[in-house]
């Protein structure tokens, strides 16, 4: 067997692609920044001239998918524990109206009312945001830890609430963000603005070690390779659910801030939408396996920056809107069907 997987390199490289999700999803994207470096010309004065140009091009598209990218992070969890959160878009509507509620700087405002303004209202609005995204995720793990339903219906239920609920409710509510609040995710660092990458990459960072370092990631694991002998062995499996999904509220929440302070309002139809599909994309193209117990974090960025690449290159290329979501449909079904089996 040695022998004939020697004489078949092919073979070698499949069987390395399937058992280490890293080694592919890394491949494919250094595949696709070569395609896009070359799909963005080289016409240019001088070498100082390009590498600018593809600078900024890339801290585009770090910026434009950081939101997304956290709420992937949080997806990982979600994914690696067997479970699945399609609320994560309405999610992030409904605690951003509560954060803008409450900082409004309108008359009209909860905090303006009381006198509280700037820097304090701030604070207390980015902590109702977190708290509200801790509860809807709360929400969502007692149904489906404790109460037993399943986590598409519990997810896609809460995903109607909180979009209908916050709609019903701020459309005859006159919202304006403070100025100062944009400096969260609009200071410019070295001339450009990466904040929103900075906060995607240091709490990638962090759950990376959460998920590799303690117990609570250990307890993930286990759950989403085998809940029963998880239980077995001791693990609270109820308890570790509902945090899974407490962890994914909290980082839509922040993702909400972090939307909210770039552009400074919130499209309450729109807002948010698709990002579970764009999340789980990103999660299972980072080699995360849907059936669970198996994925990284690290494999979530690398499918989140794949996702992201793709994206401007399609648009480079000139491939209509509508089309690039086919694209995207694809890139998954592929890394699904390239998956190693377990036996």
């Amino acid at each position: 067997m040695t022998i004939e997987k020697r004489k078949n390199p092919l073979r070698q490289f499949v069987d390395k692609w399937q058992e280490n999700p890293l080694i592919s999803t890394g491949t494919v994207l250094i595949l696709m920044i070569i395609i896009q470096t070359i799909a963005l010309g080289f016409n240019y004065a001088s070498f100082g001239e390009w590498f600018t140009n593809w600078g900024k091009n890339w801290i585009n598209i770090l910026r434009n998918n950081a939101g997304v990218g956290i709420v992937a992070l949080g997806m990982t969890f979600v994914i690696i524990s067997g479970g699945i959160d399609l609320a994560v878009g309405s999610t992030l509507v409904a605690v951003g109206a509560i954060m803008m509620v409450l900082i409004n700087s309108n008359a009209a405002g909860v905090l303006t009312a009381v006198g509280i303004t700037g820097v304090p209202a701030f604070i207390i609005g980015i902590a109702a945001a977190l708290l509200a995204g801790a509860a809807i995720g709360g929400i969502n793990g007692v149904l489906i830890a404790r109460s037993k339903i399943p986590a598409f219906i519990a997810t896609l239920g809460m995903m109607k609430i909180c979009r209908s609920v916050t709609q019903q409710f701020m459309q005859t509510v006159g919202v304006k963000v403070p100025r100062d609040f944009l400096a969260i995710a609009n200071t410019r660092i070295g001339g450009e603005i990466i904040l929103p990458i900075i906060y995607w990459f240091v709490i990638a960072l962090l759950l990376h070690i959460v998920s590799k370092r303690t117990t609570f990631g250990r307890h993930v694991y286990a759950i989403g390779s085998n809940e029963r002998a998880a239980r077995l062995s001791g693990v609270n499996v109820e308890r570790v659910k509902t945090l899974i999904y407490v962890l994914s509220g909290v980082l839509v929440a922040i993702t909400a801030v972090i939307q909210i302070a770039r552009i400074g309002s919130m499209d309450y139809a729109n807002a948010g939408s698709g990002y579970e599909m764009d999340a789980i994309a990103a999660v299972v193209v980072g080699g995360t396996s849907m059936s669970g117990g198996k994925g990284s974090i690290l494999g979530t960025v690398l499918g989140m920056l794949i996702i992201a690449v793709m994206n401007n290159l399609l648009n480079l290329i000139g491939v209509p809107p509508f089309l690039r979501e086919a694209f995207k449909g694809f890139i998954v079904v592929a890394a699904v069907m390239l998956q190693k089996k377990e036996k």
